[in-house]
């Protein structure tokens, strides 16, 4: 497994300023954000825990899975949660042409359009691994997305790591206004079944709510 951070440097936000890290708020609120998805093994349990709170969050969904389980894609799309575009076969900008980078982020943004209003959903775009060549950036931001990077990774995907340091990843880094990665992915499911219900809990009872980002 290679290196990451937890908590995002404020040197890579300010180098990187085009994309957006976090949200500036005085009010008590996070933004969830759930990767790689819709999974019929996993989507559905984590629709059902943000229900609970009353919680809405974000999934960037790759087009392909959002091409075999359209019926959950819906789902999201019903109980008011943001969506975006994660391209369609889950691509590593750093190791893809811009060419055919882009032709999957167009491909994924034609499938999600299909099944969504619209006029009611806005441009969201986040690259898969968070790798992403800034001339590739540059392209997609022409064509009017917002690319959503992060400021608190979970880690949730890291076989490495025990769910309950996947916990404190989340609990110990997140503040006001903050973007957290997890993954509605079979690999990452153990990890979040376990932790989720628990971030939700505790940030409640601190006062916090969830929102989606638009």
């Amino acid at each position: 497994m290679k290196p990451y951070f937890i908590k995002t440097p404020r040197i890579l936000e300010r180098l990187f300023s085009s994309y957006t890290w976090r949200f500036d708020t005085d009010r008590k609120e996070i933004f969830l954000t759930f990767d790689d998805g819709p999974t019929p093994e996993i989507t559905p349990f984590v629709l059902k825990q943000l229900k609970q709170y009353n919680a809405k969050a974000t999934f960037f969904c790759i087009g392909k899975n959002i091409e075999n389980h359209p019926e959950i894609f819906h789902q999201i799309l019903s109980e008011k949660h943001s969506v975006g575009n994660h391209t369609q076969n889950h691509l590593n900008g750093w190791k893809t042409k811009n060419i055919n980078y882009l032709n999957s982020v167009l491909k994924c943004e034609d499938v999600i359009s299909n099944l969504a209003d619209k006029t009611k959903e806005s441009k969201l775009f986040r690259p898969p691994y968070g790798r992403i060549k800034k001339s590739q950036a540059k392209e997609i931001l022409k064509r009017g997305y917002r690319i959503i990077m992060w400021n608190v990774l979970s880690a949730d995907f890291d076989k490495s790591i025990s769910k309950e340091k996947c916990l404190e990843n989340v609990l110990k880094n997140t503040k006001k206004g903050g973007i957290i990665v997890f993954h509605d992915s079979l690999k990452a499911s153990e990890k979040l079944q376990f932790v989720l219900p628990k971030v939700l809990e505790e940030f409640s009872k601190k006062g916090f709510s969830f929102k989606g980002i638009h």
